[in-house]
């Protein structure tokens, strides 16, 4: 079963850290990329640019308007995802666990199971 595993920066969070603790966090991620392609669970991962490079795409009257992002304010936003293939909901909780940011105050981690895709292989 597949799962999206999204993670949620706070940037007071990380700014409150060391230096040594967010690199800490940072190198963690290629530990756990290692320890799932060895295991065959890791689909794939995507990082994304910071919330001021984002922007927002709305279509009134027809006509589309853009806008500088992000959608909604908040202190946390989507700063990367994994796409992860395991045997069941458990063990995507026990994945999620393993990623570095989990183990950070103030830093979320959100598991949703994906019921559909299409351009994505396993």
């Amino acid at each position: 079963m597949k799962y999206l595993i999204m993670m949620y920066p706070n940037a007071a969070v990380l700014d409150a850290m060391s230096e040594e603790e967010r690199n800490a966090v940072f190198q963690g991620h290629g530990g756990f990329m290692e320890k799932l392609k060895a295991t065959g669970e890791f689909v794939g991962t995507l990082a994304l640019a910071g919330v001021d490079q984002s922007s927002v795409v709305s279509v009134r009257g027809g006509v589309p308007a853009v806008t500088d992002g992000p959608y909604a304010e908040a202190k946390e936003y989507m700063g990367g995802v994994y796409v992860v293939d395991v045997k069941d909901e458990q063990r995507a909780h026990e994945v999620a666990a393993m990623i570095p940011d989990a183990a950070v105050e103030g830093l979320g981690i959100e598991l949703r199971p994906i019921v559909f895709s299409d351009g994505f292989s396993a």
